[in-house]
Parts: structure tokens; C-alpha cells; sequence
């Protein structure tokens, strides 16, 4: 890019992005009530040695082989418990659960269907993994980009979804007790048909034995109601207040099926660069006491003060290292499923389908 060129695209962002007028909270939608932005809103987080434990829940997963007609996919989720920064061993439960999961399309009821089958790696995993099959009509608008039809590849790591809110799930059951949380990697909304089901039933665990049930973003496409980013104008909102961190801003509250949550941005660490999205299921904020509440975010502060990543739960950085699928790792497990598919002499069969999709591949072969 020449210099000219970014020097004018450099002028037109400076030109658009105007923080003159912060805005207030905008959802688009009218089940979200909006909370305003003045000052006095900012809770402050206090620096107290923490008295709960909180656990951390992520899945990862990574295609093995795939075709326009099918795809496998390796599936990881992953738990961890600590206090404050303190590692706590689990009791019962295996730490990460692994699983394989092939979806097929296939045609029925006039329409095309894509199905998915679990295979747990271990037998001891089998509780842990969603129903051993799940389906999608490939013009499921949960699932769709604009009105074309689904792509496979992204309803195949609908498992690991779902299997990261079953496995939070038994984590509560198994490992966690009154007044302990439990922190999703992401939001507390569900968007995929039949995803509310599986959450669904975490929240009625964490109901059932008064653990919060929360969650934290790592991005947010969230905006004010003048076009600027919400997270943005919030940090500018802080700054221009001189609100010292660590602290804590009430957003919105929202109750529908779908999603129901009370919404904060939350800054956890003095120094740090980065403000995050942060949800507590709708029912358990709307019962929570000041204290209560002041419990819950140091315990999310004192968790933050990794020198890697500062104002971002370590819990977090740890859950997406040990549930995150590598290549190398594909790698040794691609290899014996298509030996496999050899040794039946399939392998002609298979190929020709993933021949139909993998030119754009074979050019960044020819690329180096």
C-alpha cells in the first residue's frame, strides 16, 4: 500500500469515527433493556482475596478430512478450576473430553440434510459428548450466510458446541458448589437450533446448586446508538472520567428463550489495554446482592493478573491452550482414518468427493 493511499484512508477513519457523541448501548432489539451510560454507573472491583472457586469451559476443534457432501472433524472441550490464581484439581471429572464427529449430507423430505455422529475416543467420554446424532436442514436460517445453503464445515463444529454446554454441565454437578461460578468462553446466547436445549440444562444445574452460571467474550460486535463500538465508547466513557480500573459497567439486561442474561463491560486489571463483555445469567443477577455481586468480579480480577495477558482471566488463556485442536495434532489422526479407508479400498470412493472441493487448496500448494 503506498503511502499516499494510506495516508487518505488514515484521514477518512479519523473523518467517520467520531467520539464527540458516545451514544448509548444499542441492541436493535426490544427485548435488551438498555442501561445509560452516566459516570456513577461504574462499579468499582475490589482487590480482596477470593473466597469462591470459578471454573473455565472451552472446546476447540479442527477438521480432519472433508468434501462439499461431508465432513470429520477432531472435538476438544476442556474445564479448569481455580481460586483467585490458585489451580484447583478436579475431584471426578476428566479434565478435557475429546470426540470425533462426522456429518454427512443426505437427502430427504424434499431437501437437503446435514447430519452429525459422535464418537467419543474414550468410553468414559460418552456422557459427556452431545446426542449421538444431530441434524440440520442445510437451509436452517440458524445456520445459513445470507440465503445460500449451510456450510457443512460449520454445522460439523455444532458438536463441539453443544458439548462444551453438556460438559459445563456435569462440571457443575460433579466439581462445583454453592456460591462457586462457572465461566463460559463466550456469550451466554444461543443462536442454533436446539442449542437453548443444552444450555438449558447447565443453567438448571447452576440453579439447582447456587452456582453462577457467566460468561466472557473475547470480541463483541456490540455498538452505541451513534455507530461507534460499544466496548470503545465505554473505554472512552472511563478515560474521560478518569475511572480507575478495575471496574464494572451494567449494560443491558435481557430475558428472552434465547437468551437471558444481564450484560456488563468489565475492565479486570488496572493496566490493562482490553475491556470485555461479561454476562451473569438473568435470574441469578437480578437475585444477587451487592456483596454477592462484589464476590463474583474479584474473583474474576484476582484471576487476571497473568503478566501474559493482564485484565483477561488466566483461567481463559489456560482453557483455550488445552482445548484448542493443532494442525500437528490433525495430522497424526488424519493419518490412520485414511489408511483405514484404504485398507477397505474406499479410498477411491472418498477421494473423488474431496477432489470436488479442495482445488482452492491445492492452489496455495502451488503458491509455496
Amino acid at each position: 500500500m503506498s503511502a499516499e493511499i494510506s495516508k487518505r484512508i488514515a484521514e477518512f477513519l479519523d473523518s467517520c469515527v467520531a467520539e464527540d457523541e458516545l451514544g448509548q448501548p444499542y441492541f436493535g432489539n426490544p427485548d435488551y433493556e438498555t442501561l445509560p451510560f452516566p459516570p456513577a454507573n461504574f462499579v468499582p472491583i475490589k482487590d480482596v482475596e477470593p473466597s469462591i472457586r470459578t471454573a473455565f469451559v472451552d472446546g476447540g476443534n479442527q477438521e480432519m478430512i472433508s468434501a462439499p457432501n461431508f465432513s470429520v472433524q477432531m472435538n476438544r472441550v476442556y474445564f479448569n478450576i481455580f481460586k483467585g490464581r490458585e489451580r484447583i484439581l478436579p475431584n471426578f471429572l476428566p479434565r478435557k473430553v475429546e470426540f470425533y464427529s462426522a456429518t454427512t449430507a443426505n437427502y430427504r423430505d424434499d431437501g437437503i440434510f446435514y447430519d452429525t455422529s459422535v464418537f467419543p475416543l474414550k468410553p468414559e467420554f460418552e456422557d459427556f459428548v452431545p446426542d449421538q446424532v444431530l441434524s440440520f436442514n442445510s437451509l436452517d436460517r440458524t445456520v445459513t450466510l445470507g440465503n445460500q445453503r449451510a456450510d457443512i464445515q460449520h454445522v460439523a463444529s455444532v458438536a463441539r458446541r453443544f458439548a462444551e454446554w453438556k460438559f459445563a454441565e456435569h462440571v457443575i454437578e460433579k466439581e462445583l458448589e454453592k456460591g462457586d461460578m462457572i465461566v463460559h468462553d463466550g456469550s451466554l446466547q444461543t443462536s442454533l437450533t436446539n442449542e437453548y436445549k443444552y444450555l438449558a440444562r447447565a443453567v438448571e444445574a447452576a440453579m439447582d446448586r447456587g452456582v453462577i452460571f457467566a460468561g466472557i467474550s473475547k470480541t463483541s460486535t456490540l455498538f452505541t446508538t451513534t455507530g461507534l463500538s460499544l466496548l470503545g465508547a465505554v473505554q472512552k466513557l472511563a478515560e474521560d472520567y478518569a475511572v480507575k480500573g478495575p471496574w464494572c459497567l451494567p449494560i443491558a439486561k435481557v430475558a428472552n428463550v434465547l437468551h437471558n442474561a444481564f450484560i456488563y463491560v468489565v475492565k479486570l486489571h488496572e493496566s490493562a489495554r482490553y475491556v470485555f463483555r461479561y454476562e451473569i445469567y438473568g435470574e441469578q443477577a437480578r437475585r444477587m446482592s451487592e456483596e454477592d455481586f462484589c464476590t463474583v468480579t474479584s474473583a474474576l480480577a484476582s484471576n487476571s493478573k497473568d503478566i501474559s495477558f493482564p485484565g483477561y482471566p488466566y483461567g481463559l488463556i489456560d482453557a483455550d491452550n488445552f482445548a484448542r485442536v493443532s494442525g500437528d495434532e490433525i495430522d497424526a489422526y488424519r493419518v490412520p482414518l485414511m489408511s483405514e479407508i484404504s485398507k477397505r479400498g474406499k479410498w477411491k470412493k472418498i477421494s473423488r468427493h474431496i477432489c470436488s472441493g479442495d482445488a482452492h487448496g491445492l492452489l496455495d500448494v502451488l503458491k509455496g
